[in-house]
């Protein structure tokens, strides 16, 4: 089946490009931008009450919405900010900070956190464990290990590691072996969420998951979210006032201890005033896919699809650095919706990534990895390699 229908303003306004960038920047669907128009619409009816309006109305759809595709049985644990730094950095002041702490984490986890985290290691913040992710058939025996040896105040791992696509399929193993209750559990679920089917029941009650709309829920930027463990009763520091948005109207406590109110749910970890376009979008995004009956599941068969059907592709072109060999995840069933080729170096991918695009071929790369995302308003036809006999 194409999907090709829902994507025609991006599709049109790209013509005789291949865009295989959708890992990092999605092609929004039609339907958002009418959601753009009834945001205005709605922000002039409701004027200085469109807040309550969000809350009452916008706002438990999503949280209901994002729950049951993560299955955790909790929408009220569901909270919003504009990106994802600003929900880590608000779990992270939950941490008491007058010592150094340690974190276990990753060498391959987004700039959101690694550069946060060497940040606050440099200033004497933070003692920063890292667990190489290769090789990744020992990576989660070898990052449960570092948990275990060095009992941190926080973990974070990603779900789908940004510059590979290797997929940690046993989260809830790894989450579940963190034994002492106090340590923080994040992880990062940005390129999961909308691409990988996830099941977050097992572990809703022990971990913050971190994603948003920028990539495969398609909305664009601007509608991140986390869910919270269910019966978290932290106090972030770095904390805005939709975190008590239904406590407003009660009279301030003058100072004392925990004289700041928060609320008793997800909201708790809430920021301040932002602008709620990008959740219309994916509130559009989502009840699209309802209305057409595409799943999760239905998402991920067709990219996986796509992705054999450009390698089978790519297969008849014996390019030297663009093949299967060079492919950092080989087996498709631990990769992502992109695939990785490592190349020689920074300087030869970043040309050979340039070269495609002079061949209209959309690509992205980090380092000396050159990246091929694939989407729903992909079709075998769509997946056209033949500019590679120019290019060998």
């Amino acid at each position: 089946m194409s999907y090709q229908k829902f994507y025609t303003g991006f599709l049109n306004a790209n013509k005789h490009k291949q865009h295989y960038a959708c890992h990092s920047h999605y092609f929004w669907p039609d339907c958002t931008r009418d959601a753009l128009l009834e945001y205005w619409d709605d922000s002039a009816t409701y004027v200085d009450e469109k807040w309550g309006y969000f809350f009452e109305t916008l706002v438990p759809e999503l949280q209901h919405r994002i729950s049951d595709i993560l299955n955790t049985g909790a929408p009220e644990q569901i909270v919003f900010a504009p990106n994802t730094h600003e929900l880590l950095y608000r779990i992270m002041s939950c941490i008491d900070s007058s010592v150094p702490y340690k974190v276990v984490s990753t060498d391959s986890e987004f700039h959101s956190f690694q550069r946060q985290a060497s940040r606050m290691q440099e200033q004497g913040t933070i003692e920063l464990i890292t667990v190489p992710t290769k090789p990744f058939d020992t990576f989660s025996s070898r990052f449960m290990a570092a948990i275990a040896e060095h009992n941190p105040e926080l973990v974070f791992f990603s779900q789908v590691f940004f510059n590979s696509g290797y997929v940690v399929d046993d989260v809830a193993d790894i989450v579940n072996s963190v034994a002492n209750d106090d340590t923080l559990v994040v992880v990062d679920g940005y390129h999961g969420f909308m691409a990988k089917p996830t099941n977050l029941k097992a572990i809703a009650h022990r971990a913050f998951y971190l994603s948003g709309s920028y990539k495969y829920a398609q909305a664009g930027e601007g509608a991140c979210f986390a869910h919270v463990p269910t019966g978290c009763d932290l106090r972030p520091v770095y904390t805005g006032w939709f975190a008590e948005f239904g406590e407003l109207d009660k009279p301030r406590e003058a100072g004392g201890k925990e004289s700041v109110p928060y609320s008793l749910d997800g909201m708790r970890f809430a920021g301040a005033t932002m602008d709620f376009t990008a959740l219309y979008r994916l509130r559009a995004v989502l009840r699209m896919f309802e209305q057409n009956d595409i799943s999760v599941e239905t998402v991920n068969d067709h990219v996986m699809g796509m992705q054999r059907i450009f390698l089978d592709k790519l297969a008849e072109y014996n390019h030297p650095l663009l093949n299967e060999e060079n492919l950092v995840v080989r087996d498709a069933s631990k990769r992502g919706h992109f695939l990785t080729f490592e190349l020689e170096d920074a300087d030869v991918t970043k040309q050979l990534a340039l070269t495609l695009k002079s061949h209209h071929i959309l690509t992205d790369f980090r380092g000396n990895r050159l990246r091929f995302g694939f989407g729903l308003y992909h079709t075998a036809d769509y997946i056209d390699l033949a500019a590679l006999s120019k290019m060998v």
